[in-house]
């Protein structure tokens, strides 16, 4: 699949990232200021022109031929004054006029000797157009000496321009003045340079992680990608009902974990999301002989097990006798999500330790059942694999409209292809902006692989902006719906509304 760049992403991008830009260009423009008041030496600049003429002759024909030839001469004898010869000779007088220490300041001073080409640095030579004048430009750090290389060059320049091409003159009608006030740096187009650099360098770096990032953020390209239905959307949301812990930090949760759709203050545009997934899985299964389905990720820390949960409320509050199973007995979640004991659970069933119905906590939410993972087994995969886990199945779903199953991550165990022959289908959660392709590459082989029917993909913990849209993959989504925006959706409202309808 060919992959375009819109101008629209790249401007979406840069505003996503604005406060970043302006900081960056804010700091650069304190940058360039700085450093142009603080370690940039202060420099001065004087100038003079020099004029060159090619014979000496009277009268008005003699003068316009004069100036003409001079023309022509120009650019011979702008060479002849860069020469080392010239340098050198500019060199011996200023060593005469000054200290040692001052001409230190100012050039490569060697052995009693100015280096040429430091005072050729200091000098900028040009013609002015359709004349024969020169402009003779030098700048130091000290006023005096920009001035005396000025005059220094006009003094020894007509000696080495007639001993060099032997042809016309150069002469001046004036001396180099010293000018005090410096020419650079230029403290405002240093800063002006500095805010534009770390804009340019900043939208750089931005463009080349995003082109680099291979995360989850654009639902339409995973879609396409992977040739399997986008089931859900859910948005990353603060519930307020604690503070997120900082060792759950470090496992990769967020604030969106454990959060039930059957807590308070849960916003209403995430009810709906659990409503929508709860309509797709139902489309997903309509052919299906088993309701029964399986919820996973990847990798830990993606959200799978609040997924599943919510998934489970979700459907359980449409009417349906729902029962959630905690497979994942490595990493059991499912307890501490509902408050619930932990002692017996899927490991003891299936060990035939306990009573299938003693295993089974019921309606922890109207409709809902849950079996916990149970005590930790030694052999999770060998236990899901068992003929045991078969009849087990078997015997619950006909008791229940849909089985929810929560199993551990693709990528890190084997637990979830052990179950591909009891069940219908899995779902599987990916974390925006954290979930890559190569991991969902990974998982697709191994449901290939295990002959295990994807039924599609959940996008959890999609950033909010607080204008109401998120930004996903260069693309805004802005999420409409009818309703109180944050309002607590009612359980029991289709309920309600097929009972208007029968009146």
């Amino acid at each position: 699949m060919e992959e375009t760049i819109d101008i629209k992403d790249l401007i979406r991008l840069l505003l996503s990232k604005l406060w970043l830009l302006i900081l960056i260009t804010v700091i650069g423009g304190a940058a360039g200021f700085g450093i142009s008041k603080t370690i940039l030496p202060l420099e001065y600049s004087s100038h003079i022109t020099m004029y060159v003429q090619s014979y000496y002759g009277g009268g008005q024909n003699n003068n316009e031929n004069n100036i003409s030839n001079s023309k022509q001469l120009v650019n011979t004898y702008m060479e002849v004054l860069k020469d080392d010869a010239v340098m050198n000779a500019v060199g011996d007088l200023l060593t005469e006029q000054y200290e040692e220490y001052v001409l230190n300041q100012n050039f490569s001073y060697i052995n009693g000797k100015i280096n040429p080409a430091s005072i050729r640095s200091c000098l900028s030579i040009s013609s002015v157009t359709d004349t024969s004048a020169v402009n003779i430009k030098a700048t130091a750090k000290n006023p005096e000496i920009a001035a005396a290389i000025c005059n220094n060059l006009t003094n020894v320049a007509p000696e080495f321009v007639q001993n060099a091409v032997g042809v016309g003159s150069i002469n001046t009608i004036d001396q180099a003045k010293v000018y005090n006030t410096p020419v650079a740096p230029n403290t405002m187009k240093n800063t002006l340079l500095g805010a534009i650099a770390g804009f340019m360098i900043t939208a750089l770096i931005i463009f080349l992680v995003d082109f680099f990032d291979n995360t989850v953020k654009d639902p339409d390209y995973i879609s396409e990608r992977y040739k399997k239905a986008i089931i859900g959307e859910i948005q990353q949301f603060e519930n307020g009902k604690k503070k997120k812990k900082k060792s759950d930090k470090n496992k990769g949760y967020d604030s969106t974990d454990y959060v039930k759709l059957s807590d308070k203050n849960v916003p209403f545009s995430v009810v709906e999301s659990y409503k929508s997934i709860r309509t797709n899985i139902s489309f997903a299964l309509s052919t299906a002989d088993k309701k029964i389905f399986a919820v996973s990720s990847a990798n830990p820390g993606e959200g799978k097990s609040t997924t599943s949960a919510n998934i489970a409320i979700a459907i359980a509050e449409s009417g349906k006798k729902v029962l959630l199973i905690d497979a994942d007995m490595r990493k059991s979640m499912q307890h501490k999500i509902f408050g619930l004991k932990n002692k017996k659970g899927l490991s003891t069933a299936i060990s035939k330790m306990n009573n299938v119905e003693d295993c089974i906590q019921k309606s922890i939410v109207k409709n809902l059942d849950i079996m916990t993972a149970g005590p930790i087994p030694p052999n999770p995969s060998e236990l899901l694999a068992s003929k045991n886990m078969d009849e087990l199945i078997e015997k619950l779903g006909e008791q229940y409209d849909n089985i929810v199953i929560d199993t551990a991550p693709v990528n890190i165990v084997t637990d979830a292809m052990e179950l591909s022959n009891k069940i219908s289908g899995i779902v599987m959660v990916l974390r925006y902006a954290k979930t890559t392709n190569d991991d969902i590459d990974n998982v697709i082989k191994k449901m290939d692989f295990a002959q295990l029917n994807v039924l599609g993909f959940i996008i959890n913990g999609i950033k909010i902006k607080r204008s109401g849209k998120y930004y996903s993959g260069g693309s805004y989504y802005y999420k409409k719906g009818y309703g109180y925006y944050g309002a607590k959706a009612e359980p029991e409202t289709e309920e309600k509304n097929k009972e208007k309808d029968k009146k």
